[in-house]
């Protein structure tokens, strides 16, 4: 039975050395700019794994020329044309590494934030990639703030933003249908205190105002249905707060001596 196995095992090896031999007959060294030029030419064609492969081998063949440096930028950026976005991340993050003084460093640091920034998902799942697209966003703001990169990122970040406040919203939506009034309103606080700029902000208000009238605390309710009309007045949401205020006989009230009044307390200067 041993003999067998030993046997049996030869041709395995044998497959094995075959295997390596014919890598090793593969691979033919190359002039620099020859890579280079191959891969660059792929990427124009549109084959995007066959470019980023083509880049990788300019730095394993030739790892100390400047060519290096430039491929391991377009790599990831192949890697990106081809959606592999964590692999365009981790080629990003390692020239950031190895060339934090370059001056493409901030392009690449854009490519890091774009390739996370593609990720983002909608607002019915976890949020984590949103965060780590807006922080890698406003590393490209602070890297460069007069940069055309930054502008982008700016817009961007703005969109992350409103996204976040969108699961916020849906949150606290969900507490809301289920009668946990306490835990909705902690999400649309939320939404005041950190997304005030961002479209959600309207219904935030209104849904502020209802859960607040649901607990009977009218006085915050007033408030919030105060600051919706001041604000947006031409908004449906103010125009269904107030709806609710006046089934109970009640108006929108300015109060500054509240979470929410100090919040926007800006409106009561006049």
């Amino acid at each position: 039975m041993r003999l067998h196995l030993r046997l049996c095992a030869l041709p395995v090896l044998a497959a094995l050395l075959v295997a390596c031999a014919n890598e090793a007959s593969e691979y033919v060294e190359r002039p620099v700019e020859q890579i280079y030029n191959d891969a660059y030419r792929e990427l124009q064609r549109g084959s995007y794994g066959r470019a980023a492969a083509e880049f990788e081998e300019v730095e394993r063949q030739h790892p100390y020329s400047i060519w290096a440096r430039r491929a391991i930028i377009m790599a990831a950026y192949a890697h990106y044309l081809q959606n592999e976005y964590d692999t365009s991340i981790l080629t990003a993050r390692r020239f950031l590494n190895l060339y934090p003084g370059d001056p493409q460093a901030i392009y690449v640091q854009y490519l890091v934030a774009q390739s996370l920034y593609e990720q983002i998902v909608d607002v019915s799942r976890d949020q984590r990639i949103t965060e780590l697209a807006q922080a890698a966003l406003l590393e490209v703001m602070r890297r460069a703030p007069d940069s055309d990169y930054a502008k982008d990122a700016q817009l961007k970040y703005d969109l992350t933003r409103d996204h976040l406040a969108g699961k916020e919203m849906e949150i606290g939506r969900y507490y809301l249908d289920r009668y946990s009034y306490l835990a909705a309103i902690k999400r649309f606080r939320r939404v005041i205190d950190n997304y005030q700029t961002t479209t959600h902000a309207p219904e935030a208000l209104h849904r502020l105002a209802e859960a607040y009238l649901a607990l009977g605390v009218e006085r915050e309710a007033r408030l919030a249905a105060a600051i919706l009309g001041h604000n947006f007045p031409a908004s449906p949401w103010y125009r269904e707060s107030y709806r609710l205020l006046v089934q109970r006989r009640l108006r929108p009230l300015k109060y500054r001596k509240t979470w929410i009044g100090r919040a926007w307390s800006s409106l009561f200067s006049s």
